[in-house]
């Protein structure tokens, strides 16, 4: 079977969340099928396909998006209709995929679905519910943010629900995410497919902890907890323009970090993560480490005494936790970040700053408690979240069963 894989990014390298869903559905198809990858560039990475990834594709295509968001916006306005279709609206990217031919199409992004035909079995995997999270965004903003972020959510929403009436299949990466979008009117078939990890990759027993920090580059003090005395790191991992992002690490630094320093003064929190934001630049100091990119957050999460992921607006399962948990390390995340998660109580959740800090304090102060429980995170997500298993329903919506 030919099949033409469509992404909105082009799924490599797998360094962030929307990526390393893409780069492991593109790695599964490819096994099973003569794949035509179709994807939108930005960065020089995009372009620069991995021998492994190419040697499997029958034809690879990466479109350069460079379209500034006020100009999309400008066009979005102008012809009614939603800035993040406009914003990825393209003609090279039309003449790309007209220039495929194939047997069925997976669609990776909901913004990749005005490129579709739905000629042959379609699998549009929308991974959450976009129009939800605009909704959320309007309600936490100002005028005219809050006016624009709701006309995005009434577009979009209006847009997902026409696509879901044409394809064979649409997918989410969680129960919850399904169940939001046939409440919000998705039709025809929807689907879930979770998302899963590289246990192999993330193996606590084969990669070092980092023990040098960009902010004090003389501490060459490990991050793990130690004594009352000591210097445990806490981890926060993530894209880190990403406002969601942005916005959990701002609201800890200010709400769960002091009352952290409190009990224990000397403990660290870094921000570990590409693209930090001006805003997430500032909170660098003595006690919070701003890393920008880095080229491999394992030695991160190894050095964690905790994780933590503390995001008020979540949508599906975060990559950020399941990494976490493979590498053996106690995490403590917000309802919103957990619930797409089965981690059958092998992470603690907190409900507000204080539930944060709590948590976290007591995570600290029984080391031998706090093993125990990144050891159950770890057995939990090799028992749990197998990409090759999570990804398996894909076989019978594309017909690759036959």
């Amino acid at each position: 079977m030919d099949l033409l894989f469509l992404a909105h990014r082009a799924p490599f390298p797998p360094d962030r969340g929307d990526k390393i869903r893409s780069y492991h559905v593109l790695r599964y198809l490819s096994a099973r099928a003569r794949v035509h990858l179709v994807a939108f560039g930005e960065r020089a990475a995009d372009f620069d396909v991995p021998p492994a990834i190419a040697e499997r594709l029958a034809s690879v295509a990466i479109v350069r998006r460079g379209k500034p968001q006020p100009v999309a916006a400008l066009e979005a306005l102008a012809r009614g209709s939603p800035v993040s279709l406009t914003a990825f609206g393209s003609p090279a990217m039309r003449a790309a995929v007209a220039a495929v031919r194939a047997d069925a199409v997976y669609c990776f992004s909901g913004q990749m679905a005005q490129y579709l035909t739905f000629d042959g079995p379609t699998v549009m995997d929308f991974v959450d519910v976009d129009s939800a999270k605009f909704a959320c965004f309007a309600d936490q903003g100002s005028w005219p943010l809050r006016w624009m972020m709701r006309r995005e959510a009434r577009l979009l929403g209006a847009f997902e629900g026409r696509v879901s009436a044409r394809v064979g299949a649409s997918v989410f990466v969680s129960d919850a995410e399904a169940a939001l979008f046939r409440a919000g009117g998705g039709t025809g078939r929807v689907v879930t497919v979770e998302n899963g990890i590289d246990a192999s990759a993330f193996d606590p027993t084969s990669v070092a902890p980092v023990t040098s920090f960009p902010s004090q580059a003389s501490d060459r003090r490990s991050g793990m907890a130690g004594g009352k005395g000591g210097s445990p790191l806490i981890v926060f991992t993530g894209q880190m323009d990403y406002r969601p992002n942005v916005e959990a690490v701002t609201r800890f630094v200010a709400d769960v970090l002091p009352r952290l320093h409190a009990v224990r003064p000397h403990l660290r929190f870094a921000i570990v993560g590409r693209a930090p934001t001006p805003a997430v630049q500032a909170l660098a100091g003595d006690s919070v480490i701003v890393t920008g990119e880095v080229d491999d957050v394992r030695p991160w999460l190894a050095a964690a005494a905790v994780c933590v992921a503390p995001l008020q607006l979540a949508r599906g399962i975060q990559n950020k936790v399941l990494e976490a948990m493979a590498m053996a390390r106690p995490v403590v995340a917000s309802g919103p970040a957990a619930e797409g998660i089965d981690h059958g109580g092998t992470l603690r959740v907190a409900r507000d700053a204080a539930d944060h800090a709590a948590h976290i304090l007591a995570l600290l102060d029984d080391p031998i408690a706090a093993a125990a429980l990144g050891a159950a995170a770890r057995a939990r997500v090799l028992a749990r979240y197998d990409w090759d298993a999570r990804l398996a329903p894909l076989d019978a919506l594309l017909g690759l069963e036959a």
